[in-house]
């Protein structure tokens, strides 16, 4: 969850380090923190907040080095607070490290340790890992890079780790377990982060480190080993993220950035795949083992948040068009209940980053099993990328506001594309049918588009309702997902609680909170639920609830019952999903926009969820 960075080369550390913080501040906002190694000293700054607020009391400083490491945090040992921030300092004041992840047996360590006379400055894991490899370092008298190596054998849990050494002015000892780090190869100079954003900058030639490999990183040198010391030849891959991707483009925010380039990514995820032309639908990785996909007794979908809605639509798509069941489980809650997994089980996991820690460690454990393992995910070269069997990149683009949205698009769309590929394949689909959900799937960023030209009367909605307590959405079908997800997104982004349910199971409990002050948005496109879900807003409307409703142009009906109307452009009901959460993406961030959050950064929260 936290961003780390580190430079070690020619030039100033400190620029660097600082920019590539604001970069990754996504990932983490509740304190922040650089060491700086010059003149075989170790300077520790660091300090509770956002890192514009550490910057700010740097002011005056003295903050010339060439090696340096960075970090942004999110709690998760110990509250926000400047003696919790990193970087920490050894015992000894000579080494300094920065972490991303969590040690679960911290609490011997440390009770061993305190056993020897350290004491120890902050509450957080991170410190107790850093004396641990101190004291083994004094004790077998052996190199910093050693002493590291058997700590981590001895530790479990997550971890990312940069650590710094007075007495070696050159050099950044690495290393990583269940916690990305990619590395920047520049000319004399190295570049380390969580994510490739502080890096496109300077070079465009990287390598990801696998987990339980540890990097020795020099201006002029990089060495990767195993935690037995075995030498690992680099594998350097070219990065295709543009300096673009990574700033706001004039946007006020990211988050509406992201929202108003889906008609673009959306795009960049049918091109080269769908060809209207030829009635086709080309995707290497469902191609290549169609045969073990498309006989699947089973398909199991593990994800998280907004990946896991994602997840859902896909288990009504593709139970429809492939005649396949669909289980959809919470990565979470999959590891840890001894799920019932086959050899030849079709697992597809579905992540934005590719680095989510609970689906990651979901997937070693169906691998385990004999599963295949298909990622969807939008990180190139990301932890689930390379775990999995084969998979398809969603091509949303780095995704930088914390409320996932252009990433969720891309996933439907890709989710969508296989259901189909597979059912073609399958025989389980006429061509007819196939090529009317073709022609839809590729007018798709036309229609998002159409939506976004309506953003203003979208705002006039949230400006009305912002003050409300609580909000239900509601939806049946296909659409019953997108209500999940809009509820979250408005809880995320603005901090009012909402719920969200089937529009059917509403009589079945929410519906004891429906009064003049309850705001309900109902999805409630032209489908074949649509006379169920207009009986739904009739008993909203008995108990005088304010109703929104997200209807398809044309709905004479509807607008009759609601409050406010939202009209979005005609689409089948499979691909209805991937229109009709457009206005709720608005809708959350004009809420947040309007009660003063920052919608890039809310409370508690962080991108990437890489510890468990």
């Amino acid at each position: 969850m936290c961003g780390i960075v580190g430079y070690t080369g020619p030039r100033e550390a400190y620029p660097i380090i600082l920019k590539g913080l604001k970069r990754l501040e996504y990932r983490g906002y509740d304190s922040s923190g650089v060491a700086l190694l010059h003149d075989g000293k170790l300077d520790v700054y660091k300090k509770k907040g956002k890192v514009a607020e550490l910057e700010e009391s740097l002011t005056g400083k003295n903050l010339h080095a060439n090696i340096g490491i960075g970090h942004t945090r999110w709690a998760t040992h110990g509250e926000p607070s400047d003696r919790n921030s990193h970087p920490h300092t050894s015992a000894s004041g000579r080494l300094s490290i920065i972490h991303n992840g969590i040690i679960e047996n911290y609490a011997p360590l440390k009770k061993e340790l305190i056993s020897k006379g350290y004491s120890f400055t902050s509450d957080t894991d991170t410190e107790v890992l850093l004396n641990f490899i101190e004291d083994i370092q004094i004790n077998n008298d052996c190199s910093l890079e050693e002493a590291v190596r058997i700590a981590l054998k001895r530790i479990t849990g997550a971890y990312c780790i940069l650590l710094l050494d007075e007495q070696d002015p050159e050099t950044i000892i690495a290393a990583r377990k269940g916690s990305p780090l990619v590395i920047g190869i520049g000319k004399g100079e190295h570049f380390l982060a969580s994510d490739a954003s502080p890096i496109i900058e300077y070079t465009k030639e990287v390598v990801y480190v696998n987990d339980y490999e540890l990097a020795i990183v020099r201006p002029n040198e990089l060495i990767l080993k195993n935690l037995g010391n075995e030498k690992i030849t680099p594998f350097i891959t070219k990065l295709d993220m543009e300096m673009a991707a990574i700033e706001k483009g004039g946007y006020d925010h990211f988050m509406l950035k992201e929202i108003y380039e889906q008609p673009s990514t959306i795009q960049d995820c049918l091109r080269g795949r769908l060809n209207i032309e030829s009635g086709t639908i080309t995707m290497a990785g469902i191609d290549d083992h169609i045969e073990q996909i498309k006989n699947a007794d089973r398909i199991m979908i593990v994800a998280c948040g907004t990946s896991w809605h994602a997840g859902l639509v896909a288990e009504y798509i593709i139970e429809e068009l492939c005649r396949i069941p669909v289980e959809v489980e919470y990565a979470s809650e999959f590891r840890y209940r001894n799920p019932i997994v086959n050899k030849g089980d079709v697992i597809i996991a579905i992540s934005q980053s590719g680095e989510t820690a609970d689906t990651l460690v979901a997937l070693e454990k169906a691998k385990e099993n004999g599963a295949f393992i298909f990622g969807v995910v939008n990180a190139v070269g990301s932890s689930i990328a390379r775990i999995s069997h084969a998979g398809a990149y969603t091509h949303a683009g780095h995704e930088i506001g914390v409320a996932s949205t252009k990433a969720f698009t891309g996933q439907l769309a890709v989710l969508m594309m296989m259901a189909l590929r597979i059912a073609i394949q399958k025989g389980t689909i006429t061509k007819e049918r196939y090529q009317q959900l073709l022609v839809e799937l590729a007018d798709v960023p036309e229609k998002v588009d159409a939506i976004l030209k309506n953003a203003a009367h979208i705002k006039s909605i949230a400006l009305k309702y912002k003050d409300a307590r609580d909000f239900l959405f509601l939806g049946r079908g296909y659409n019953f997902p997108i209500a999940l997800e809009g509820a979250l997104k408005l809880k995320e982004i603005s901090y009012i609680h909402a719920e969200g349910y089937p529009a059917a199971e509403m009589k079945h409990g929410p519906i004891a909170l429906v009064d003049e002050n309850l705001p309900v948005v109902f999805i409630a496109t032209k489908d074949s639920y649509h006379e169920k879900i207009v009986s739904n807003m009739q008993e909203i409307k008995a108990r005088k609830g304010k109703i929104i409703s997200i209807i398809t142009e044309g709905d004479e009906i509807s607008p009759t019952l609601s409050d406010d109307v939202i009209f979005i452009p005609p689409a089948d009901e499979l691909i209805a999903p991937i229109i009709s959460v457009i206005p709720l993406q608005l809708l959350s961030y004009f809420t947040g926009i309007a009660k003063g959050v920052d919608v890039d950064k809310p409370r508690n929260l962080a991108k990437s969820v890489t510890v468990e």
